[in-house]
């Protein structure tokens, strides 16, 4: 089977190094989310690949546990009444409000949260356990070869480093437990997306994993183009692919 995908490349080169490790010590290994981690190796190792995805535990703490557990009764469940049908909405009201009110001379309306912008730009999302984020892009440096030099890097004929420098606030009560950088990418003009590599500079500390409530933390994050490649804009996402929860920071203009 070949492995196209460049987040299991590296999963399965870091194993490859140690042959066995837990899953948690792999991701802190490779700078990603732990469940993240368990759900690509449980896959690759359904593909066919010689991979075994196990578990360990200790049998009488677990026994100790489970008899500590109360039995849970079911409850009987009633069924609900269907909610009266909302009343038909005035498509002039919906859109300005009732006549002779403020929000019918402005207009207003619920703002959308703002998901795109540019440098400098802290823009407001959610993690997938509902975290309250924000994030900032502060700076773009590309070229960055003269920084990745400096790390003791070397750069393949064709070849050029883009440092990023991002920062995350936590504004909710719910912990942020991934890295949060994961899944911060470049887009290129012809709509494809580079991710980060598997690189820290020492004169440009990497992102930590977690950012606790009310915690504000920054990072930066290497990347390897082609030389040729023009970079339009920044993307961050809390999982893999874009979702509504996307943020996209433009960087033409």
């Amino acid at each position: 089977m070949a492995v196209t995908d460049p987040l299991d490349a590296r999963l399965l080169a870091a194993l490859a190094e140690v042959g066995k490790i837990a899953v948690h010590e792999l991701a802190a290994k490779v700078g990603m989310d732990p469940r993240e981690v368990a759900y690509r190796l449980v896959a690759l190792s359904g593909s066919g690949l010689p991979l075994l995805v196990g578990v360990e535990s200790d049998p009488h703490g677990l026994r100790a546990a489970l008899a500590g557990m109360r039995p849970q009764y079911p409850v009987p469940v009633r069924a609900p009444q269907p909610p009266p049908p909302p009343p038909p909405v005035d498509p002039v009201l919906s859109t300005w409000g009732p006549p002779q009110t403020a929000s019918w001379a402005r207009g207003d309306r619920k703002a959308a949260p703002q998901r795109t912008g540019r440098i400098g730009d802290a823009l407001a999302t959610q993690g997938l356990d509902g975290e309250q984020l924000s994030v900032q892009l502060l700076e773009v440096q590309d070229p960055a070869d003269f920084l990745f030099g400096a790390a003791g890097y070397r750069l393949e004929p064709g070849e050029r480093a883009v440092v990023v420098h991002t920062e995350i606030s936590n504004r909710g009560g719910v912990p942020f437990g991934s890295l949060p950088d994961n899944y911060l990418e470049l887009v290129t003009a012809d709509g494809k997306a580079i991710p980060k590599a598997p690189v820290s500079l020492t004169s440009r500390p990497p992102h930590r994993i977690g950012v606790r409530p009310g915690e504000t933390t920054g990072g930066h994050t290497v990347y390897l183009v082609p030389e040729a490649t023009r970079i339009v804009s920044v993307r961050w996402s809390p999982r893999p692919e874009p979702d509504e929860r996307t943020l996209t920071w433009s960087l033409d203009g």
